[in-house]
This record gives structure tokens, C-alpha cells and sequence, in this order.
């Protein structure tokens, strides 16, 4: 891979009225045509994604949202999927033109709120009508970034890109460790990668990179193997690895073959950390335990892609999970940025490891699924637990075990 994944870029979000100059400001902080620009209100539909390099911040995506403001029936549709483009955004760019700050601004302001979600407010068009000093005062005293351009003419980007490294998230400075954190310099990790009709063709897929990366950053080694090597890997090597990470699908053969004195877990079960909340993903998992054929089960995957013959999310957690539990259940599945406003019909979600998401995707997910009380768990920690391995599997990770045991 040549470029950074769009899950580990920062979500920059571009909100407001229609024709207050969102897609300009794009074109003028990326310095392309990125968004078409138009005097006709309503010009951008669907939320437009941009990924690019922006320095000094480094790999970010902007995306680019309908007017708030936009009528008719199809104009409400667009706003819903304005607003829920606010759940994956890291830092809100709240753009008005100036001398039209109302009630459409403070209802966003309070939705950037209650999500936790940084702003930056850019007053646009300032060469037709200047901004308002009383709402500038006010925006100040409350702590917001508060910026002033004309995008057409490429003026104030400077100042844009340094209220946006103000707000920029902790995280995203620093980056929270996918196994750095569980091992030690020096240390072997060994990593099972089976190779079937999932495996992309002449590569790895991102979590695996992801995680060889991560070990190299911690000045340990890694050494990557084929289910079926593994056993024959670990009698040759002259000191036993501070971990094996493997594949879910290939839990029981990679417990077996692994010595129960050597800790083990799942790449789905590292991202489930790293991208969401294992605790809560472990508590959730405990649901299969109450469920009876006929419930219905939510799938929800974080990328798109083509089915295949024995594809995880749609095959083989539902053949599990129906040997598990004794009889039919009902599986529904979605893909990408769709994701259902009503769970009620669900008696669980099983989400993917989030590779392609960025943490707050997640996390808005998790959190929709407590208000609408529906357990949420994901891929490697429900399969681990109907195949018996989940207590061996979260090994490496204390506390989560400890939720599992008093669950």
C-alpha cells in the first residue's frame, strides 16, 4: 500500500448552509477542484470525501456535506445523511457566510457538542460582507477557533490550518498501539495469516500490515506464517514469542498448536480495542448465549466488497453462530457508512474489526447501540466465543477478561 488507509487519516468535516462556500473552501485548502463550486444553492448532494496530504497536519480526509438548510423531501434526505456524517468527523469546520449567523448554526453547534466533536467556525465571503463582531466576540469567549477567509481567492488558508492543528484530537498525535503496548523491545511476535479465497491477491490485507508496522515502531520483530507452519515454526525457535496473533477463522488450530503458556489473541480482537471499546464488545458477546432460533442478527461491515463462496461476515459467522445455538437465525447485513437508525429489530450486532473506519465511527456505533440497548460485539469476539477460545483469546488483555468471567 502506497497510501495512508482513510481509517487512520483525520476527519475533517465541512458543515453549513447551502452556498456559504463549504466545496470553495475545499478547493482552496487542498488547492485543487476537488468539489464543484456553484451560485446555484444545493450544488453538493451526498457527502463528498477527499483524502490527500495536508501539511503540516500529515494524512486527512475532508468531507464535504449538503446545506443544512436544504428543502423538499429529497433536500431532508440529504440533510439526515449530513448529520450523520458527524459521527465519523474528528474535527467540524462550520462554515457560514458572514452576517448570517441564525438558528441553523446554533442547532449544529449543539449537534458538534453532544457528540464531542471539535469546531472550527470560518466565517466566509468577508470581501462582501464583514463578520459579526458581537458573534466573534461570543464564539471566543467560548473557546472556539474562529477563522476568516475568502475561499475564492485563497485568503485566510493559513490561518485555517493552524486553528485546525488547535483542535486536533490527542489520538491522532499520538496514536494509541495495536500490540505495542503488550510487548517489549526485542520481543518475537508471531503472526498467523492464512492464505484462502479472502486473501487478496499478492498482498496482505490492512490489519496484518497495519499490525507488522506497529510492531516494528516498538523495535520488536515479527514473523509471519501459515496456519498450518505454525507448529512446526514454534518448535525451531529457540525462545518462545512474547505473542501469536492470528486469524480468527483459524482459532482452534492456532490454540491448538499454540502452548497455553504463551499468550494469544486475533487481529479482529486488536482492532476491536484499537478502533472501539473491547470491554463493551465483550460484554455484548455474552448475548449469544440467550439467543433462539428465529432472532435476528445485524452484520455490519466497515468496507464493501463482493461476496465470496465462504466470506466471514455473511457464511461463516452465520453457520457458527446457527451450530451454535441450534437453529435458524435471521441475518441482516450492511456495508460501508450504511448503518440502520432503528435496531430495535435486532437482538445483536456483530461488527467487522473496522479496519478502513476511523475510531469515532466506531464509537458513535457502539454508543447508538447502548441508547437503543442492543448488545454490539464484533467479528473475532464472537467467533473466539462460539468456538469455545474467547478466555484464551483475551489473555493479553486483563481487564476485558475480567469482564468476561464476571459476565
Amino acid at each position: 500500500m502506497q497510501t495512508t488507509p482513510k481509517g487512520l487519516r483525520l476527519h475533517i468535516g465541512l458543515y453549513g448552509r447551502r452556498n456559504v462556500g463549504k466545496s470553495s473552501i475545499l478547493n482552496a485548502v487542498t488547492g485543487q477542484s476537488v468539489a464543484i463550486v456553484s451560485d446555484v444553492a444545493g450544488t453538493t448532494t451526498d457527502p463528498v470525501e477527499k483524502a490527500m496530504e495536508l501539511l503540516p497536519i500529515g494524512p486527512v480526509l475532508f468531507i464535504d456535506t449538503a446545506g443544512i438548510d436544504d428543502v423538499g423531501e429529497l433536500g431532508q434526505q440529504r440533510i439526515d445523511k449530513t448529520i450523520k456524517a458527524i459521527r465519523r468527523t474528528e474535527v467540524a469546520i462550520l462554515v457560514v457566510e458572514s452576517g448570517c449567523w441564525g438558528d441553523f448554526e446554533e442547532s449544529l453547534l449543539e449537534k458538534f457538542d453532544a457528540a464531542s466533536v471539535p469546531v472550527v467556525v470560518v466565517f466566509n465571503k468577508i470581501d462582501i460582507t464583514p463578520a459579526d463582531i458581537d458573534i466573534k466576540k461570543t464564539l471566543k469567549q467560548a473557546k472556539r477557533q474562529v477563522v476568516e477567509m475568502v475561499a475564492s481567492e485563497r485568503k485566510g488558508v493559513s490561518e485555517f490550518k493552524q486553528a485546525l492543528l488547535a483542535e486536533m484530537p490527542a489520538e491522532f498525535i499520538t496514536p494509541p498501539p495495536i500490540v505495542g503496548d503488550l510487548i517489549n523491545p526485542g520481543s518475537m511476535v508471531v503472526l498467523v495469516v492464512p492464505i484462502d479465497l479472502e486473501a487478496p491477491k499478492g498482498r496482505l490485507i490492512l490489519p496484518q500490515v497495519q499490525t507488522i508496522r506497529d510492531i516494528l515502531d516498538n523495535d520488536a520483530y515479527c514473523c509471519v506464517v501459515k496456519e498450518r507452519e505454525l507448529r512446526d515454526l514454534l518448535k525451531n525457535l529457540k525462545k518462545p514469542p512474547a505473542l501469536v496473533v492470528t486469524d480468527s477463522q483459524a482459532f482452534l488450530k492456532v490454540g491448538g498448536d499454540t502452548p497455553a503458556d504463551i499468550k494469544m489473541t486475533s487481529f479482529s480482537i486488536l482492532f476491536a480495542r484499537l478502533k472501539g471499546d473491547l470491554p463493551s464488545f465483550v460484554e455484548g458477546v455474552a448475548t449469544i448465549d440467550k439467543l433462539i432460533p428465529g432472532d435476528r442478527i445485524l452484520v455490519a461491515e466497515a468496507c464493501t466488497h463482493h461476496e465470496v463462496c465462504e466470506d466471514i461476515g455473511r457464511v461463516k459467522i452465520p453457520r457458527w453462530l446457527t451450530q451454535y445455538v441450534g437453529g435458524e437465525l435471521q441475518f441482516d447485513t450492511v456495508s460501508g457508512q450504511d448503518f440502520p437508525d432503528d435496531l430495535s429489530p435486532y437482538k445483536l450486532v456483530i461488527h467487522c474489526g473496522s479496519c478502513t473506519f476511523n475510531r469515532r465511527s466506531l464509537l458513535a456505533r457502539i454508543v447508538q447501540c447502548k441508547q437503543a440497548d442492543v448488545p454490539i460485539t464484533n467479528y473475532g469476539i464472537a467467533i473466539a466465543f462460539s468456538l469455545g477460545m474467547l478466555p484464551r483469546a483475551l489473555q493479553p488483555f486483563p481487564d476485558a477478561l475480567l469482564r468476561l468471567n464476571n459476565g
